[in-house]
């Protein structure tokens, strides 16, 4: 009785003893700079949100937040590195949908998106638009795109940020319900993705109006219709595919910053409370709404409770549309 205790004595000491350690750390950090694990190539939606949040959040903390573009395998190489990191509050991982996509497809990853990170905060959450090269293809309309793509079976191709990203499953869904055969051109982000689009190489994608926003407004690409329940105030004259008569196509990439599991927690809760100071400057609501995006209010176990319905949804969407990668 006398060892259990001091068991719990001694348990007790070192919980008080972690807990102020933790917030001796909070206050002092940072004390250097930064780093933003991106999993995707440069100039893609990912860096549409992470490079202004960064440049925001320099100015806020005084010191250098960087940003590291790691690319490969839809989104996961860059999510296994960023889950290996040290847990020490100098490491976070601007993850994605795509993420939330991946353990329904990749039997093999190294890690686990739910148990190995901390969800910290939502940042953003711009839908799917459905953009197409005008030189390539002549349909105006998202019903004439179709029309054309079920005249011309396996012969379109539409290009994504890598297999097993939004992207791709945004163009599997697609076909699920237009009952159209496209081929699937993965790419190494989105932003290879869209100069590939805009030169010509790929007729269209189903891309996240983070990345693809700049190339529409330019008149490089044409917007048949957004993937979301209503029209983006960004884009006023751009229907919903319910409106251009696809019901039911509704896709958003959001993106959230995370943690590695283990950093303290009192790291964690500082760095949503400077994100949360972040979304409210006039800088990065601008950002966002030229990106077609709201500025989400969605941090901790709400963010983290959102990510696992979006694990759920999404392996019931790869499981109708028969997608398996190795």
């Amino acid at each position: 009785m006398k060892s259990r205790v001091v068991r719990y004595a001694l348990f007790s000491v070192l919980a008080a003893v972690s807990a102020v350690t933790g917030q001796a750390q909070a206050q002092s950090w940072p004390e250097k700079p930064i780093t933003f694990i991106v999993p995707f190539a440069a100039g893609g939606g990912t860096d549409a949100f992470a490079r202004p949040l960064a440049a925001q959040l320099d100015s806020q903390l005084g010191k250098r937040v960087l940003i590291e573009n790691r690319a490969g395998a839809g989104g996961t190489v860059g999510a296994s590195l960023a889950s290996k990191a040290a847990p020490d509050g100098y490491t976070f991982f601007m993850g994605a949908a795509h993420h939330a996509i991946a353990p329904s497809l990749y039997p093999n990853l190294d890690y686990n998106f739910e148990k190995d990170f901390i969800a910290v905060a939502l940042v953003a959450r711009p839908p799917q638009v459905v953009v197409v090269n005008p030189d390539k293809v002549a349909a105006k309309t998202l019903a004439e795109f179709i029309a054309y793509a079920k005249a011309n079976p396996g012969k379109l191709n539409y290009g994504s940020a890598g297999a097993g990203t939004t992207h791709h499953l945004a163009g599997e869904l697609f076909k699920i319900l237009t009952k159209t055969n496209l081929q699937h051109v993965p790419y190494r982000g989105a932003g290879p993705a869209m100069q590939d689009l805009i030169a010509g190489h790929v007729p269209v994608v189903f891309d996240g109006l983070g990345s693809s926003a700049a190339p529409i407004r330019a008149g490089q690409l044409r917007a048949l219709a957004v993937a979301a329940p209503k029209r983006v105030p960004a884009f006023p004259d751009l229907p919903t595919a319910a409106e251009a008569g696809l019901p039911g196509y509704e896709v958003s990439t959001w993106y959230g910053l995370f943690a590695p599991k283990n950093t303290p927690p009192a790291i964690v809760e500082q760095m949503a409370k400077e994100l949360q100071k972040a979304m409210q400057t006039s800088a990065i609501k601008e950002a966002w709404e030229r990106n077609g995006s709201d500025v989400p209010d969605v941090a901790g176990p709400a963010f983290a409770k959102m990510v696992s319905s979006e694990v759920e949804r999404w392996r019931k969407v790869a499981t109708e549309a028969n997608v398996k990668l190795d």
